[in-house]
Parts: C-alpha cells; structure tokens; sequence
C-alpha cells in the first residue's frame, strides 16, 4: 500500500513524518438495507429464541415502519459510503406479505448513490420460497424490477424441501442468467449435507463459480466428520462463503478455508434492525471484528481480515474496477491516518477521504 500527502486529521495516528496510508475500497458482501432503521427511531427489540421468531419479528417490524425503505435504506447506504464502502451485496425481502416494495426501494436509494456505489440486490425469500405460497412468482418478477441475484433460505429448516428449494432457484437462474447466493443458518451434519447437495447441484447446472453461501454456519464446526470433504465439495463448484462475523454466531476457520480452497468475503449482515441493535454499516469496523472474532494476532492474520472486506468481495461481486487498487493514484481509493493495514484493522479509524473514479465523495 501507497499513500498520498494529507493533513492528519482528528482520528487515527501516524508515526512522526509519515504520510496517510492509502488503500482500496471496502467491499461489502452481505448487507440488509431493508431492514434497517439507520437514521430512523429507536426499535426496541423483542426477544427471539429461534430463527422463526428472528423472522416474524422482522416481518412485524417492517410492516410498522413509518420511514420509507427507500429514505432507509439510502441513509445506511449513504453513510457506509462515507466509511469507505464502494460496493455491497444486499439482500432484500421479497414476499407476498410485502410484494416487491424492498426491491424497488433498495434499487431507488442505490440509484441515488450510483456516482459512489455499486450495488447487487439479491431477491431474498426471507419468509419461505416454497412454504410461502406467491414468493416464488415475485422472485421472478423482481428480476425485471431492479433484483440483479437470486436468493435462497435454508431449505430444509424453513422451506422443509431441499430438492424442491433448490430446483426452483437453480431453474430461476438458468433460465435468467443470474447468479445464486442463498443463506444457509442450519448447523451440524443437517447443515453440512444441504451444503454437500448444493455444491453438487452447482456442478451439474454449470455454475461453478456463481453460487455464493452466506452465513454456513455449518461449515464453523471443526468437530463435524464431513466438515473436510463439504469443503473440497464446495471448493470444486468454486461456492464461495460470504461471512459477518456476527456477535454470538460461529465464525470460520480462516486456515481451514484456505487449505481447502474455499474463497470468503465479508459483509455486515443486518444494520441496527430487528434481528440485532448492533451494526455500524463501517466494513472497517467489520474487519475488526472478524480479527477479533477469530483471535487474529499476527500481522498476515490481520491483514487477511482487510483484504476479506475489500478484495475479495471486488472478485466476488465480479468488480475488476475495484479489484486492480493501484496505490495513491488509483482513481479509487482511501486515505486513513495509520502507518500499516494491521494498525489499521485493529484501530478501526474512519477514512480521511474517499475517493471514488477519482471524485472526493461528498454527500
């Protein structure tokens, strides 16, 4: 990494006669603007004790909202645009309970950030694909209406047909050309064998290399026997994993992964919505955590953390734009007050600038 001149401003630090440390944008993986209340009043969370409270809190939390998901959305966006992120993989609700008004105002707050952001909308069936008589025709729908991927949700938990699940998204796909990421919180050998079925599916459609896991707790579980050939599995149709390291959530071992070829890239998840009040939107802040989370010390382990949150989204999200960072002149980029990435990653400062295609971005 490179850096430009700048005055040091308020956060951060640099050794005496250093300059800024300028690296690439942040990247995030896996995000929920629709959810959000960023910007908005204080949600007082309900207790959960399973994913299906998760959900139907979720659900009676969006229908009571009185901030647009548009003016939502933009403003969570907005702001982790001025933390550094030039592009996110974000997941909205698609449903009969609340039709395709998330696409369309997830695709508008994008549209009013395309200067700064690019932005993949992922058709999520947050309330069931099967088990939700109507999703399915509305993930097709959305797919002229501003949804660029298809989703999933655990297939077996809370669709309770794995085959069926996937035969549709896999046929919404082919038949659209468009890539697939689907959330997996199942764990154990449950977990692990809809994994084994999804890599094989993958192979079979010719979709080595568009398919994307999120969450795959599952695949956290050093103990589990098949933990070792799900992966090889998952490296051979080329499925990468999109992580959050979430607050009580298992994360990955980052080794593992890498030994068996398993590409990972970071996201935030939800931002201070119903599932959880925490979240800043900050992909710094989120490389933080991950370090935390996996007990990162070293300089490589820290450095691993950034390039989650940055370069390796850009390869996920297929952004060569943001993939070849060429240093204090490359047209995109971030001026942080620290001396080296790792110091960076642990003191988490925000940008002193952000520069995206070559603009200072202001909002």
């Amino acid at each position: 990494m490179t850096a430009q001149s700048l005055p040091v401003q308020s956060k951060g630090k640099l050794l005496h006669g250093a300059e800024p440390l300028t690296t690439q944008g942040f990247v995030d993986a896996h995000i929920h603007p629709d959810k959000t209340t960023w910007g908005s009043a204080w949600l007082s969370r309900t207790q959960a004790h399973s994913l299906t409270d998760l959900i139907g809190n979720d659900l009676r939390a969006q229908l009571a909202f009185q901030d647009s998901v548009e003016d939502r959305a933009y403003a969570l966006m907005s702001h982790a645009v001025l933390n550094g992120t030039m592009a996110m993989r974000a997941h909205v609700d698609v449903g009969p309970q609340i039709g395709l008004r998330n696409i369309h105002g997830v695709r508008a707050a994008a549209e009013r950030l395309a200067s700064f952001l690019d932005v993949q909308v992922v058709a999520f069936p947050q309330f069931g694909l099967l088990s939700n008589p109507g999703t399915l025709d509305l993930m097709e729908a959305s797919l002229t209406e501003g949804a660029d991927l298809l989703g999933g949700i655990d297939p077996e938990s809370v669709d309770g047909d794995l085959h069926g699940h996937l035969d549709a998204i896999y046929t919404l796909a082919n038949r659209h050309d468009r890539d697939v990421d689907i959330h997996l919180h199942d764990v154990g050998a449950e977990g692990l064998a809809q994994l084994s079925v999804i890599a094989k599916r993958t192979v079979a459609e010719g979709m080595q290399g568009r398919v994307t896991i999120s969450h795959g707790f599952a695949l956290c579980d050093a103990s589990q026997p098949a933990l070792g050939p799900t992966l090889d599995a998952m490296a051979e149709a080329g499925i990468w994993m999109a992580t959050c390291a979430l607050g009580a959530d298992p994360v990955p071992d980052l080794d593992l992964m890498e030994r068996h070829g398993v590409k990972i890239a970071l996201g935030s998840d939800g931002v201070r919505d119903a599932w959880s009040p925490f979240g800043t939107g900050s992909m710094m802040d989120r490389a933080h955590l991950l370090g935390y989370r996996t007990g990162a010390s070293t300089d490589a382990e820290l450095e691993r953390c950034f390039r989650l949150a940055t370069s390796a989204g850009a390869e996920l999200l297929g952004s060569a734009e943001l993939g070849s960072f060429s240093g204090a002149t490359s047209p995109d980029r971030l001026e942080f007050a620290a001396n080296s990435i790792p110091e960076l990653v642990v003191d988490r400062p925000a940008p002193l600038r952000v520069v995206r295609g070559g603009r200072t971005v202001t909002l």
